[in-house]
């Protein structure tokens, strides 16, 4: 049997951590439901998200909600992340995630379309039609939108277009605004790994704290 790749290894671990928080498999987990009023957080990403090229346990959506139940919130992380994801693709997957009502949904999606070149119009519709769709489901839900930004070797124009559309789509859905996901760690060799794109280890650690202080006002 062919050994499973680091993408595929992350990409089943999310869907099955989505199995068990959907349909309650673990009877653990459904007594402790019984016993608590957990609220749960969806970040909904790509590579970032699935924790590209770390052990699972080490992306940054594990990792917050370590920080989240150190400090005893109780809220339950999903991480839904899929390697090369566009906002285009999310919109299409938003459905199928989206089956149970959430507290609070990260979109983290659009650094593909970035580095792609897809035209940024198509972008911000896809990020405020997948949001829209969450709503749909989840109306009292709190949308959260992490936004990226481009090397600038795609140009002055393009990079500063992309920086503004997150502003944009936040404003437009009255949503919480995290201006850059990887404040602080992109573009830092020692924050990430070989690639000079993905968050090693350490990179992660920061990535946690920095969502972890952003969500911290709408955590209640």
């Amino acid at each position: 049997m062919k050994p499973l790749s680091k993408y595929e290894i992350h990409t089943k671990a999310s869907v099955w951590l989505w199995a068990i928080w959907f349909f309650g498999v673990l009877p653990s987990i459904a007594q402790e439901s019984e016993n608590s009023v957990d609220q749960t957080i969806l970040i909904f990403g790509d590579s970032l998200t699935a924790g590209y090229g770390v052990d699972y346990d080490q992306a940054y959506p594990n990792i917050l909600q370590s920080l989240l139940k150190a400090d005893g919130l109780l809220f339950e992380v999903i991480p839904s992340g899929v390697s090369g994801e566009t906002t285009a693709g999310g919109l299409r997957r938003i459905d199928w995630v989206m089956r149970k009502p959430v507290d609070i949904f990260v979109l983290a999606l659009g650094g593909n379309d970035g580095l792609r070149g897809i035209d940024l119009e198509d972008t911000k519709r896809n990020l405020i039609g997948i949001a829209k769709r969450v709503k749909t489901k989840s109306p009292n839900v709190r949308i959260v939108i992490a936004g990226m930004q481009m090397p600038p070797n795609l140009g002055e124009r393009y990079t500063s277009s992309f920086a503004d559309l997150y502003p944009e789509v936040a404003d437009e859905l009255e949503a919480v605004l995290l201006p850059f996901l990887l404040e602080g760690v992109g573009g830092d060799p020692a924050l990430n790994q070989s690639d000079g794109i993905h968050p090693n280890r350490e990179g992660h650690k920061r990535v946690a704290q920095h969502v972890y202080e952003s969500l911290k006002p709408i955590l209640n």
